[in-house]
């Protein structure tokens, strides 16, 4: 997602206008942004690294010092725009051949201003010819092309050789008898000079292989496949399989060797290849219900009108086959990408409190699914994004919901507030999937990521209350038998640990707390600190400490994270904290002789 980064308030209004229109989170100071910025350097530098479009609100050069750690290879730079504080300049500044001059070109026209576009090419000619649409590849060097380029501009013709309809609108100067030749080609081969080599993403990778092959013999297979025909890697499309194969390592592998997307065709879809496959086999057609894997997948993906121009190869435990099609695939409307579920713990509330990966996840996912509540919190990362709301107490709900439109082929973003793993939703994901036992989910990328849990927001608000040992205590009895929890309290108090109570109380359930602090209460004396902390991360946060004897479990609701210290746990002016154990020096400092 494009990042709206604005420096100081003299920005903001220009900020704020791109940030809509382009409908991205700004960037920068707390007040009136949607993603604080605490320092300006760290955070360019983190959004640059990931790949995210920056368009940065303020000076050119305090924005080229800022990114100047992290430049390298302008093949990978993203697309990064500058615009003055006051609206009246744009300029792409990196990544111009990557979507930078179109950003550029959109946020002046928004703003009612010229971009400053600078590509010579762009300017001369309009089109960037090391730029080429979306499932086209240039195989020159850029020594290479930086010849070609200067040739063209000197006043060369260029001559065009096979079929490349982006070249048609733009006013280059062409002649059938020209010196420099433009070339669109899915053969591999040495570029000569005065030529630009286009491959064109027509061919596919059908593959098949036994369960658990290693990832090396089928890229092996595959690249060697390519290189024997004398057809170039950059002219795959895809890396087609049957479903069976959606959670095989090795399919995946070799597709992110490539660089291209895995997809994925029923036994059904397959089998309808039948009368067009090369080696049909019926010993294939026993195992798993067709007559072939890799060249049906193949010719699944390029339809009808393409063809099979490699047969099936072989290796001990793989298969390989290429079709190609009459023009640019669209791998996305091929067959079903394998489904992903990621499992994300936002923190407490705080954007401040969502990890970098966490973000990722959301910005990566096509839907969302969780607590109303919890999504809202994502604030602008849920922008454009498929909403899938549920109440409270529809948690197996959600997660069936979630798991079944990963299996769609989508990649979905489970949201949980806190820590995923703790009191929430991935447990019961790895739940359902075992007691369930469905292949179509089985075959699903299931990630968690870890989120800031309310326990650690709420020791680091009041300093360091776990310092020494501490356990975790839900007293939900919802799920689980009152006295079992009675039991783990009982053990925690004699065992001395530090004890967070999570879901403490309810409108309905209030007695369990005041149980729960009885208990703990046999194993402390009055004087031990209880930190009660609410709506952590939020505006209407609050944490406050109170002795166990003075505490008043009405304060507590179903927002609230209780922590009873040790017997160990000390106040200390306004802040809480366990030792650790350290030798901490109480004599005077021994003097040295000089």
């Amino acid at each position: 997602m494009t990042a709206i980064v604005v420096v100081s308030t003299s920005g903001i209004e220009t900020a704020r206008r791109i940030a809509t229109d382009l409908n991205a989170p700004l960037h920068g100071r707390p007040d009136g942004t949607d993603v604080p910025v605490a320092n300006f350097g760290d955070h360019l530098r983190r959004l640059f690294v990931e790949g995210a479009p920056i368009v940065f609100v303020g000076a050119l050069g305090a924005l080229v010092r800022l990114l100047a750690p992290v430049i390298g290879d302008k093949t990978e730079d993203p697309p990064v725009v500058v615009v003055a504080e006051d609206g009246s300049a744009v300029i792409p500044v990196l990544g111009g051949h990557h979507g930078a001059n179109d950003l550029a070109r959109r946020v002046a026209a928004l703003l009612e201003v010229a971009p400053a576009i600078t590509t010579a090419s762009d300017l001369r000619y309009g089109v960037a010819l090391d730029e080429p649409p979306q499932g086209w590849h240039l195989a020159n060097t850029a020594a290479s092309y930086k010849d070609f380029i200067a040739r063209l501009l000197a006043e060369q013709a260029i001559r065009v050789e096979g079929d490349l309809p982006w070249l048609s609108e733009p006013t280059l100067p062409i002649s059938q008898d020209a010196a420099l030749l433009v070339r669109a080609t899915e053969h591999d081969g040495a570029v000569e000079s005065g030529t630009l080599v286009y491959h064109p993403e027509c061919l596919v990778l059908g593959v098949g292989c036994e369960r658990d092959v290693e990832p090396h013999e089928l890229i092996t297979l595959a690249r060697q496949t390519l290189a024997d025909a004398g057809l170039s890697a950059q002219s795959v499309a895809a890396v087609v399989s049957l479903d069976v194969k959606m959670d095989e390592a090795a399919v995946h592998a070799l597709a992110e060797d490539l660089g291209r997307p895995a997809r994925f065709f029923t036994t059904a879809a397959l089998e309808a290849e039948t009368p067009r496959l090369a080696n049909p086999s019926e010993i294939v057609f026993r195992e798993v219900g067709c007559h072939g894997v890799a060249e049906a997948a193949a010719l699944a993906t390029v339809g009808p009108a393409g063809e099979l121009v490699v047969e099936k190869q072989r290796s001990k435990r793989a298969t390989c086959a290429i079709a190609k099609a009459p023009g640019i695939i669209d791998a996305s409307a091929a067959g079903t990408a394998r489904g992903r579920l990621f499992v994300v713990g936002t923190g407490p509330g705080t954007a401040d409190w969502r990890t970098p990966e966490v973000e990722r996840m959301v910005g990566a996912a096509s839907d969302l699914v969780g607590y109303g509540l919890y999504l809202d919190l994502l604030g602008p990362l849920a922008a454009g994004k498929t909403r899938h709301d549920y109440r409270l107490g529809e948690e197996r709900d959600r997660v069936i919901a979630a798991l079944d439109l990963a299996a769609e082929g989508r990649t979905v973003a489970l949201v949980s507030s806190g820590d995923p793993g703790i009191y929430a939703m991935a447990s019961l994901v790895f739940e359902c999937l075992d007691e369930l036992n469905r292949p179509d989910w089985r075959r699903l990328e299931v990630v968690v990521s870890p989120g800031i849990s309310a326990l650690q927001a709420c020791a680091a608000r009041i300093g360091a209350p776990l310092g020494h040992d501490f356990c975790t205590i839900s007293l939900s009895d919802l799920l689980t038998p009152w006295e079992a929890i009675e039991r783990r309290l009982q053990a925690a108090a004699e065992g001395d640990f530090v004890v967070a109570l999570y879901n403490p109380a309810s409108g309905r359930r209030r007695s369990q707390l005041v149980r729960a602090l009885k208990i703990l209460g046999t194993h402390r004396l009055g004087s031990t600190p209880v930190i009660l902390g609410r709506a952590l991360g939020r505006p209407e946060e609050t944490v406050s400490v109170t002795p166990l004897a003075a505490f008043d479990p009405e304060t507590v609701d179903m927002l609230s994270l209780v922590m009873i210290g040790s017997s160990q746990t000390r106040v200390s002016g306004d802040r809480v904290f366990t030792p650790r154990g350290y030798a901490v020096a109480t004599t005077e400092p021994k003097v040295v002789p000089s």
